[in-house]
């Protein structure tokens, strides 16, 4: 990172150069990225245990983050190219401060980390209920008064919201988000899978602003305004729907990142229920360690933001010597890439059944 008193500058391996601005909000921004909770974002990977089957995905929740906001910024300049003066400037601000901190209350390991927290229902292992927390209060919040004493709330509930409440917060969350433009490009070019590319750079230069119908439910549907893609993009926007779904079985849940995780998820489910039980001792972690103080206070945000990768990855090795067996061979096997197979129940059953079918039936 660049320390230039006019602009502020980050290279980047997939957006090249990001900069910001000597403008009030982007200066303020750029201070919201030097707070302790969003320098965090660094210690934890965005993909987890991708790294097992690709080695180059590394990349964080920090690159990402600053990523996502250098897309909604551009998304933001086709808004206002297409209304000109009718541009909100307090709604577009706020949708690009969403975007930047849009990943800030994740925990170590991300998904895998909430999906542990959700089954002992943790409120603090949940990504968005932590984010709301440090927008709204802390450090975030602070810088975020420079731009309004009621910005950061403004920035938490277009965060909190299942569904954009208009145009500008389309940019931050819809089918066609600073998001998924990001993530999709950036996990691509870290794991170096050769399929999912998209065409970014057309489907940016044909958006237009259209009306779309909204319903909730049985109630009455009401449009809303969002961007589309206009008709000289059918066949990228095709390629792009095609290449998101692309993603999930070759990166997001390949088979050997799933049983990482599964062992994760078990050894974290039995410090618990080892510290929950009364034999701390067991777990192979020292007193005041961060895993075991967030198991004994998990409402605290304090413990919550002491996680991250890695503080688990430190401890690894002291688990590897811990008294209780199941730590122990989960720790083993995840230290030396030891993981379990992965079967296919359905093709199991469906042979079984096959087998077990009488000649006559087989006919």
């Amino acid at each position: 990172m660049s320390g230039s008193a006019k602009a502020q500058r980050v290279r980047d391996p997939l957006h090249n150069l990001i900069e910001f601005k000597p403008t009030q909000l982007e200066r303020t921004l750029w201070q919201v990225i030097q707070t302790e909770p969003f320098q965090r974002l660094r210690r934890i990977r965005q993909l987890g245990f991708s790294e097992f089957v690709f080695p180059g995905a590394t990349h964080t929740r920090f690159s990402h983050s600053i990523g996502v906001f250098h897309i909604a910024r551009q998304l933001m300049r086709v808004i206002e190219q297409k209304m000109g003066s009718d541009i909100d400037e307090h709604q577009r601000d706020v949708a690009l401060a969403a975007s930047l901190v849009h990943d800030v209350g994740h925990g170590m390991f991300s998904h895998s980390f909430e999906d542990v927290g959700k089954k002992l229902d943790f409120p603090m292992a949940r990504h968005e209920q932590v984010s709301e927390t440090l927008i709204r209060h802390g450090e975030i919040a602070e810088m975020f008064k420079e731009l309004g004493s009621g910005f950061a709330n403004d920035v938490a509930d277009v965060l909190g919201r299942r569904e954009p409440a208009n145009l500008y917060e389309s940019v931050v969350s819809s089918q066609f988000d600073a998001d998924r433009l990001d993530y999709m490009q950036r996990d691509r070019l870290m794991t170096g899978v050769q399929s999912s590319g998209i065409d970014a750079t057309w489907l940016m230069s044909n958006l237009e602003i259209g009306s779309v119908p909204v319903r909730a439910d049985d109630e009455p549907s009401d449009n809303a305004h969002t961007l589309v893609l206009g008709p000289k993009a059918f066949y990228t926007a095709e390629n792009y729907v095609l290449s998101l779904f692309q993603l999930y079985p070759n990166v997001y849940l390949h088979k050997t990142t799933r049983a990482a995780e599964k062992l994760f998820s078990c050894l974290i489910h039995r410090i618990f229920e080892l510290i929950y039980g009364g034999h701390e001792e067991k777990t192979g972690l020292p007193v005041g360690h961060p895993i075991r103080n967030f198991a004994k206070d998990p409402s605290e945000i304090r413990h919550a933001l002491a996680l991250d990768d890695s503080v688990f990855w430190g401890a690894l090795h002291m688990m590897v010597d811990a008294g209780d067996p199941l730590i122990r061979n989960c720790s083993l096997r995840l230290q030396t890439h030891r993981l379990p197979k992965c079967i296919d129940i359905g093709r199991r059953v469906s042979e079984r059944e096959t087998t077990d079918m009488n000649p006559e039936e087989k006919l």
